[in-house]
């Protein structure tokens, strides 16, 4: 198995390895510790994403987190001013992990701003009189923008799984020595739980999660995805599920999970073979691979719960 390394849709992975610093094992390890490759989920019978029902970054930041057996303060809410008194106030004492912010409002990237709610994570290094330095991971070192533009992304109106604005964590403290093998041993369950349904929220009308919405996302590429969608998979959702689930098979693979490894690389290829298809309208290729991934997620569970490690 040769494992993928390049870049990628992993904004909240790579701002917690940035904001740990040389206690962060790699992003393949962090991203796989948040919960994200273990499930599929079509919400509102329309929206793809290769991650969990009930499963969200916020969500998984704090698992991975624990898991490296380190704690953070994280705070959320209040007004704008408000925020931005936390916010310069954390920074003169460390990097700050901020998100979500609605990447739309992200002013320093081209083609902005755009009204499509994608969430994102920056890490804010210094508030300096009226602007904002901070590294973005989509490409973008040492980025800065005028404070004012940084609030209004971070309140994230339009970003769908926020529900309140402001969060950004800070103040990382190791509370205990947790190696990498360590960790990902003990996400397993958790990682179970995902693939077996575990729903922290209500189901919303529509909604369908594993097998049932990967076969229903087929029918609806079979009889030709809208613009909206072919874009939202090309450009997004396959890299993004295709690298989760490559990751997952590496670190399977290195905890000698043959099995669960095996699984997760085929979900792997079978995902990141719906590129080209779907690039170029081959619709049919791309729902006979969907239909193919669909059982693989039960599979993946039943390696996982007859685990001997």
């Amino acid at each position: 198995m040769t494992h993928y390394i390049g870049s990628g849709p992993y904004c909240y992975t790579n701002s917690l390895a940035m904001v740990l610093g040389e206690a962060s094992p790699s992003p393949a390890v962090v991203e796989v510790l948040t919960g994200s490759p273990f499930g599929f989920e079509l919400l509102g019978g329309t929206l793809p994403l290769f991650d969990p029902y009930g499963w969200d970054p916020d969500h998984g930041l704090d698992a991975a987190v624990a898991l490296l057996g380190m704690r953070c303060t994280r705070t959320a809410g209040g007004t704008a001013e408000e925020a931005e008194e936390r916010l310069r106030e954390a920074t003169t004492r460390g990097p700050v992990l901020v998100g979500p912010v609605d990447m739309g409002l992200l002013l320093h990237q081209p083609g902005t701003p755009t009204a499509d709610g994608g969430d994102h994570f920056v890490v804010v290094l210094e508030v300096d009189g009226r602007m904002a330095v901070f590294h973005d991971p989509h490409g973008h070192p040492y980025a800065t923008l005028p404070v004012a533009d940084l609030l209004a992304a971070w309140e994230a109106k339009a970003v769908g799984y926020s529900t309140t604005p402001y969060v950004m964590r800070a103040g990382f403290v190791q509370e205990r020595k947790v190696s990498a093998k360590e960790a990902l041993l003990r996400s397993l369950p958790d990682a179970e739980r995902w693939l077996a349904g575990r729903h922290d929220r209500p189901v919303p009308p529509g909604t369908l999660a594993g097998a049932a919405g990967v076969e229903a996302l087929a029918a609806l590429v079979e009889r030709g995805p809208d613009d909206g969608l072919r874009g939202f998979l090309a450009h997004f959702a396959i890299r993004v599920g295709a690298r989760r689930l490559s990751d997952a098979a590496h670190c399977l693979e290195s905890l000698g999970l043959s099995g669960a490894a095996s699984v997760a690389a085929g979900q792997a290829r079978l995902v990141g073979g719906l590129q080209h298809p779907l690039v170029t309208g081959d619709d049919r290729v791309a729902a006979d691979a969907l239909r193919r991934l669909a059982p693989t997620y039960e599979r993946l569970r039943t390696e996982l719960s007859s685990r001997t490690v």
